[in-house]
């Protein structure tokens, strides 16, 4: 079920919490969002529900991002610009999926393959910019996907640590992953 833009606010506002106050009790959560712990309750149920519908939620917005981007058909210069910018309107949700990371997230068993569709479309993106000739190839599709990511995933932390601005960001982003990914004339 896709939420209303009320349920997406109070999702972004509840991620924020969660990552701001990690120890924070359901009242505690709700107060940070601006809510009551009786809506908060009513909306989740008990704290385990809302790390899921974040997580499930974090999951929705990184496919919508793709499936937006039309990485399939896209110009691939234009599609990493695409890309940057989209991922980078949802900070609160990266800020979270980043604190919910545990090492063995990606490994592809049980529940963590929920992330397979997301960075198969981004591999296969990758690889059809290799093969257009605008991205080199000496770094395989999946590095540049791992790199990709890493670069946005730490770019929101920095902001979110006062250490980047995040009116330059999505510059910064593109310039120096594609700089150091372009194909060179």
């Amino acid at each position: 079920m896709q939420p209303t833009p009320h349920d997406e606010r109070l999702l972004k506002a509840l991620a924020h919490a969660i990552v701001v106050h990690p120890r924070a009790t359901l009242k505690e959560l709700a107060e940070t969002a601006g809510i009551s712990k009786a809506t908060l309750h009513r909306f989740c149920g008990t704290r385990d529900n809302l790390v899921d519908m974040l997580e499930k939620h974090g999951e929705r917005v990184l496919n919508q991002v793709i499936e937006e981007a039309d990485l399939a058909n896209a110009e691939p210069l234009q599609a990493i610009r695409y890309l940057i910018t989209e991922h980078l309107k949802h900070r609160e949700m990266l800020v979270f999926l980043m604190f919910q990371y545990r090492p063995d997230t990606l490994l592809g068993d049980g529940d963590d393959r929920r992330w397979d569709t997301y960075t198969q479309a981004m591999d296969a993106f990758f690889l059809r910019a290799q093969q257009m000739g605008t991205l080199r190839i000496d770094i395989s599709a999946a590095v540049f996907t791992e790199m990709f990511l890493t670069m946005i995933f730490g770019m929101v932390d920095a902001e979110r640590r006062g250490r980047a601005a995040s009116a330059n960001s999505a510059l910064a982003l593109e310039q120096l992953f594609l700089q150091g990914a372009r194909v060179q004339a």
